[in-house]
């Protein structure tokens, strides 16, 4: 029997009727925004906020725990937090009386503060790796592990996986299309076209993996444990006990990046399932919103760095910055690690991303729609494909940004803020069962006007 098909004739209607409510009720974003465009790029602080679904961006007024206002005066449930520099919940308690305390103190002095001390011990109980440095992005500390990489291993390639997401990586900004690897469409301005430092493959593809660490030019494989800006694509089982394999079979450093999937507890997938990397990267959640990330080594690595800088005459260049490691970002750091993002977080927050999980399942069934939606701790994301995707162009072919825009605006129009760019949902710690109730409502109202 075949499957429920969209109504595309309705879908147009649909997302100019969202858009007209929209319009009517956000003059006070209205107005703002048309003023800030004479002054900022696209009317906005950073120019990608303009995707967010509607003529215009909202305005934000405040937001705590789980909720946010606008500037109009309407209320949110914010299931992207900051897509997930805010997975803590907005304002987390501890953390903002940490900012409050350190800030009176002074803010970046370029020394340690005690707080380090105890980050470093922590961070080493719940990842494994001994020793750890610190930065203010993800994006920083990827490209700073990456560098570290090649300095160490004397090789310049790096291996990423089609669909990744590593932030603002010069290097990672590469695709395969039919096959083969090119710069990754709207990569503005590559200072160095990307498929010549770097080899992509297909996520779960153990086969294309071997092949390409077959070169002796591979410095690293940058890896999520789970593909999570393309939709979440899991790995299939045994392909991380095999990534770990290889790279250790050819030399090959294996750097985790736990930005998007420390959502799955408090030692992000790498504790929770014993993943081994030689160097691990965290950004986003660390400081409850605040700039900062860290990057951590194995005992050997932490070794032969230490060995091969005691070498050097100069300091390595191109690695931290001013205000890196600052003493604001530390004690945040600390207050997040210590009060916010422990075990009580992940038994409270999973539980309501299932059933969250268990709504939209529901909705899915009930109108036999050839959708999915995968879940990886308390992030969930549905997609317009079935059986979920297992790799990055499988995800990339199930986008439908029509679909999606439809889907954004009418969730937010009734109350429910989705992450843009995707359709993924975070769950903090104050959404209730009642708040998860309500999305599935809004997701079977927005989806029964498009089949009818």
């Amino acid at each position: 029997m075949p499957k429920t098909e969209i109504n595309r004739s309705r879908l147009g209607t649909l997302i100019e009727a969202e858009s007209d409510r929209f319009t009517i009720d956000h003059p006070t974003s209205r107005r703002l925004f048309e003023q800030a465009r004479a002054h900022l790029l696209d009317g906005v602080p950073m120019n990608w906020m303009v995707a967010w679904p509607g003529p215009f961006p909202i305005f934000v007024k405040d937001a705590s725990g789980a909720n946010l206002t606008d500037i109009d005066g309407h209320r949110y449930l914010d299931l992207c937090l900051g897509d997930t520099g805010a997975m803590t919940g907005h304002a987390p308690p501890a953390v903002v009386e940490a900012i409050s305390a350190q800030a009176q103190r002074g803010i970046t002095y370029m020394l340690p503060t005690e707080d380090a001390v105890w980050l470093g011990a922590e961070l080493e109980r719940r990842f494994g790796l001994p020793c750890w440095q610190f930065a203010l992005t993800a994006t920083d500390a990827n490209r700073f592990a990456i560098r570290l990489a090649r300095y160490l291993t004397g090789r310049q390639r790096i291996v990423v996986f089609n669909g990744c997401y590593h932030g603002t990586v010069d290097e990672t900004f590469i695709s395969l299309l039919d096959g083969q690897p090119v710069s990754s469409p709207g990569n503005a301005g590559p200072p160095v076209d990307p498929t010549l430092t770097t080899r992509v493959v297909e996520f779960n593809d153990i086969s294309a993996l071997e092949s390409v660490l077959g070169h002796t030019d591979v410095a690293c494989v940058l890896a999520e444990p789970a593909l999570t800006n393309v939709g979440i694509v899991l790995p299939q089982p045994g392909f991380h006990h095999a990534l770990r394999e290889v790279t250790r079979r050819t030399g090959v450093l294996l750097i985790i990046d736990e930005t998007h999937t420390i959502s799955t507890g408090p030692g992000g997938y790498t504790q929770a399932f014993d993943l081994q990397p030689d160097i691990l990267t965290l950004g986003k959640p660390i400081a409850g919103g605040v700039p900062a990330a860290i990057y951590g080594f194995s005992a050997e690595l932490a070794a032969r760095l230490s060995s091969k800088l005691a070498a050097e005459a100069d300091l390595v260049h191109g690695i931290g910055g001013t205000l890196a490691g600052n003493a604001l970002s530390l004690a945040a750091m600390h207050a997040a690690f210590e009060h916010v993002l422990i075990p009580a977080f992940y038994e409270q927050t999973i539980p309501m991303a299932t059933r969250y999980v268990n709504g939209v399942e529901s909705v899915i069934r009930e109108f036999d729609l050839s959708w999915h939606i995968s879940q990886l701790g308390c992030r969930a994301e549905y997609g317009f494909c079935n059986p979920p995707p297992v790799n990055g162009t499988q995800a990339r072919l199930a986008q439908d940004p029509q679909l999606s825009d439809y889907m954004h605006l009418a969730s937010l129009n009734r109350g429910v803020l989705l992450t843009p760019f995707h359709n993924m949902a975070l769950i903090s710690p104050s959404v209730s069962p009642a708040d998860i109730d309500h999305c599935t409502e809004v997701f079977r109202e927005i989806v029964l006007a498009l089949i009818s």
